[in-house]
């Protein structure tokens, strides 16, 4: 059952494994993270593919968690996030490497300005836009800095920082004309058990053209570790989490870009934070996550695959993951979409797998 939520409008998302080459002078380099659980390079002895899904070329530069992807033509360009450390645990990186599709192999580009994990990533025009994300160090922390890539000069450019009261990292991201469109995320993350994770309902937007920010309706209630996507004039921010990895939500909200208007559309028929999802014509696609699958195994990562038809407000299972994970990307291409990178256990755990599906 659909049930309506009308809220107007108020007050006006090249370098080693483990560093970047430079970084922005306001943040020191990080320090390591703690990894909860071992890294690794697989998840299950003998994944299995097939019915749409298939094995790629593994992230050239080694293991990558809780990164973001971006398509430009037939390349994935995947940014930021931890990395195993070689001194124990993981370290926030700045590293970005490029999967070319059509030749299943990687390559390097240039590092992130400023080492982050959870940036908020898009691609406009044919560039990449990253507006913000989260620091390294024992608690990450929000940050504000922009930056726009063009993958004709290989180049990064600095763009205005975030307003203040906006920055987050984790946010659900989507895109509509020239505006980039935001919703929820974190301000802090505090690795290990009980550390602070402080979700916000925020939602806003970015014009490319004008670098106008605008402040719009909050979500209905906080999320972040969500997927998002727009389809059409309406942006969906579908799943996620509220203030810890347990506290998983089902939720599908839907934003009228036109009215501004929230309303709640179909759940998900597995509730899953940490999920990946691309759109595909006029269904959203959210793979994996992490969270309370049941009372006996509180914090689990999900195999399951599920699309949303936006049209019919209704979900579809699908093939499961070969390799479940959480704290991973979805990007498509094509009508293919990759998932690189991400965590088999919970915490952090990342591996270097690299998978499409075909729908």
């Amino acid at each position: 059952m659909r049930r309506g939520i009308a809220l107007f409008l108020g007050a006006a998302l090249v370098a080693g494994p483990g560093l970047p080459a430079y970084a922005h002078p306001s943040h020191p380099t990080p320090t390591t993270t703690p990894a909860t659980t071992p890294a690794t390079t697989a998840a299950a002895a003998d994944p299995v593919y097939g019915k749409g899904w298939s094995r790629r070329a593994a992230i050239g530069g080694g293991p990558r968690q809780e990164h973001s992807v971006a398509a430009v033509g037939h390349r994935v360009y995947l940014l930021g996030g931890i990395v195993p450390d070689p001194a124990g645990g993981v370290v926030t990186t700045g590293r970005v490497e490029v999967y070319d599709t059509r030749r299943d192999t990687w390559s390097e580009a240039a590092p992130l300005p400023v080492v982050m994990n959870h940036p908020n990533v898009v691609t406009v025009g044919g560039r990449i836009y990253v507006l913000g994300g989260l620091s390294g160090g024992a608690s990450w922390q929000a940050v504000r800095d922009s930056f726009v890539y063009d993958p004709r000069t290989g180049r990064w450019t600095p763009l205005p920082p975030m307003p203040a009261g906006l920055e987050r990292g984790s946010a659900a991201m989507g895109v509509r004309g020239t505006k980039i469109y935001l919703a929820g995320g974190m301000r802090t993350l505090t690795p290990g058990p009980g550390g602070l994770q402080d979700t916000v309902d925020l939602v806003s937007s970015y014009d490319v053209v004008t670098g106008r920010w605008e402040s719009l309706p909050s979500l209905p209630q906080a999320r972040d570790h969500v997927g998002g996507a727009v389809v059409g004039s309406t942006f969906y921010v579908l799943g996620g989490r509220d203030r810890g990895q347990v506290n998983v939500r089902d939720t599908v909200y839907a934003l009228d870009l036109r009215s501004r208007r929230w309303s709640e559309r179909a759940p998900m028929p597995t509730a899953r934070g940490g999920i990946a999802a691309a759109a595909v014509g006029g269904r959203i696609y959210t793979f994996g996550g992490e969270g309370r699958h049941d009372g006996t195994n509180p914090n689990t990562v999900f195999s399951e695959a599920e699309a949303y038809d936006t049209a019919r407000d209704r979900w579809v299972r699908l093939a499961p993951m070969p390799v479940p994970r959480h704290g991973t990307a979805a990007v498509a291409v094509g009508g293919t979409i990759h998932i690189p990178g991400g965590g088999t256990a919970a915490g952090a755990a990342p591996v270097d797998v690299n998978d499409a599906y075909r729908p």
